[in-house]
């Protein structure tokens, strides 16, 4: 890109670094698995190559390097100061299998050899448009032959209406000197909007539909969306275009319960197969319209592979991935093995109503073992097991139900067993890039997070913030609860019984082993745990 738009994005950057932290829907674990139940394999995350352009200070491709210690990482962002503070987490947590290098996009080239797997997320839009075709020239000429390639940009007709609030906020607030004086000049513009706009307006009705984001977001995503020099949506048959442009064909979204058209009625479904005419792109598209989606997550592939993807879902695909998920009766009582209907909450807040006693069994083991997860072969024998079914009955069941999670998004996926902690071991372990966290003191925050075997970043309490820099499988749980009691002593952890603070050594340490159980399921339940 011209050296000047260079340096602004570069400034830009720096003084509004990204938050970074991970995103479950790029993990290389996830592509994998949509790889597959689409009909294609794909290299094993294990061992993978994998680059990331736009990485930040590394949140999201440092976790996967901590879980594949074989598999190798480079992560490139144009942020000096975003760099720095990855390399800082990779030192701390002794990762020599990931780098972090500041690096102008537009400029890698072959040399660089091929990835197995390429993440590219909230950068595409927001660069210019040479910069958008060398992220698609990267992601054929440095994908590896069975790779595949993540990227995510904003899409119409979604922004059409958000970029009326876009030019708006960069009205009145693209002078200003700083981004804080940028972001505080632009919510002003907003308010004096939202007052003054005629109540039967095109702009009333989009400031309805755009505020309640305006004021649930953080500065950093409202500075980066709305006011970054860069956002050009485009609409998703454009960048398809572009992308086979580039040698590239459309696998998948990263987020495959969008794909499936039963999941919009029946009233769209018909008239949708019978217009798109098996052109997913197409279907794609018109879903589009009918959401009025903003935001895209695409999967892609060299153009030689397309003809080897396979959207109807196979049974014998289906077998070959494992399986996680939650489930709770949505009344609060127990899962009852009988023709009973029963709403229950599942992953992504969804309701799914489970009638038949195998499929109540099938949620309960798969329940009971979160956040691990589950072979289709395992799952199986034990629905047989908790049924006392034949398995000529119960696999058939098994196998329809896990298609119509799938469809819905109501359970996760892999391909190999995600490596979670079963059970609670008498010195438990969480893995060091984990345990050397920035954040995780006290007195660092009120809050902090880390990310999860599943990719996931979870909020941690006081509890856990003091528990996990130990989990190095060196200390018992006595060591854990001497720790605990002297973080009570020193005042940085309170203890409170019948409405007052512990003070008394002996009764902090009685509570503290029974906190230190607590906090490790806990953290069990939140998949920090590792065997």
């Amino acid at each position: 890109m011209p050296d000047s738009l260079t340096s602004t994005l570069t400034r830009y950057y720096n003084a509004v670094p990204y938050e970074s932290h991970p995103f479950p829907q790029t993990a290389v674990e996830h592509l994998e698995a949509i790889a597959f139940l689409f009909g294609l394999q794909t290299p094993a995350p294990a061992r993978a190559r994998v680059l990331e352009l736009g990485c930040a200070a590394g949140g999201n491709l440092i976790p996967f390097a901590a879980r594949h210690p074989e598999a190798s990482a480079l992560g490139l962002d144009l942020s000096k100061v975003q760099v720095e503070q990855g390399t800082g987490a990779i030192s701390r947590a002794a990762l020599p299998n990931v780098e972090l290098r500041v690096f102008d996009l537009a400029e890698i080239d072959a040399s660089f050899g091929q990835f197995d797997y390429i993440v590219c997320h909230g950068v595409y839009s927001w660069v210019p448009g040479p910069v958008q075709d060398a992220i698609l020239r990267i992601c054929c000429e440095n994908l590896a032959p069975d790779g595949v390639a993540y990227v995510s940009y904003n899409v119409y007709p979604g922004w059409k209406a958000r970029e009326i609030v876009r030019d708006a906020m960069i009205l009145r607030g693209g002078p200003r000197d700083t981004p804080e004086e940028q972001l505080s000049y632009a919510r002003g513009m907003l308010e004096f909007l939202e007052q003054s706009a005629r109540s039967d307006s095109v702009l009333k009705k989009t400031l309805e539909e755009t505020m309640p984001i305006v004021r649930g977001a953080n500065s950093y995503y409202l500075l980066h969306e709305f006011l970054e020099p860069c956002n050009a949506p485009c609409y998703f048959k454009e960048f398809a275009a572009r992308a086979e442009a580039k040698g590239l064909a459309y696998l998948a979204d990263a987020e495959p319960s969008t794909m499936f058209v039963q999941n919009y009625g029946e009233k769209v479904r018909e008239p949708l197969l019978r217009e798109c005419g098996g052109s997913q792109v197409l279907m794609e598209q018109y879903l589009d319209f009918l959401v009025n989606r903003t935001f895209r997550q695409t999967l892609l592939v060299k153009q030689g592979r397309g003809g080897d993807i396979r959207y109807r879902l196979d049974h014998a695909r289906i077998r070959g991935l494992e399986f996680a998920g939650v489930f709770a009766a949505a009344d609060g009582g127990a899962l009852t093995l009988d023709a009973r209907e029963q709403p229950c909450r599942a992953l992504r807040n969804l309701t799914v109503t489970l009638r038949l006693p195998v499929h109540k069994a099938l949620a309960q083991v798969l329940d009971s073992r979160y956040p691990a997860s589950t072979s289709f072969e395992a799952l199986v024998a034990a629905v047989v097991s908790v049924t006392g079914e034949a398995r000529t009955s119960v696999e058939p069941h098994v196998l329809s139900m896990l298609e119509e999670l799938l469809i819905l998004g109501a359970v996760r996926m892999r391909r190999g067993p995600v490596q979670v902690a079963v059970e609670i071991s008498a010195r438990p372990r969480a893995l060091p890039s984990v345990r050397t966290a920035l954040g995780l003191a006290l007195s660092a925050g009120n809050s902090a997070s880390v990310c999860n075997q599943w990719h996931d970043s979870v909020e941690l309490t006081a509890l856990e913030r003091c528990l996990l820099p130990l989990l190095d499988g060196a200390h018992s749980h006595e060591m854990l609860a001497d720790h605990l009691v002297g973080e009570v002593l020193a005042d940085r952890l309170r203890f409170v019984q019948n409405d007052k603070p512990l003070t008394e050594t002996s009764a902090i340490k009685e509570l503290a082993l029974k906190h230190v159980a607590l906090g490790l399921d806990d953290l069990q339940r939140k998949a920090l745990l590792v065997a």
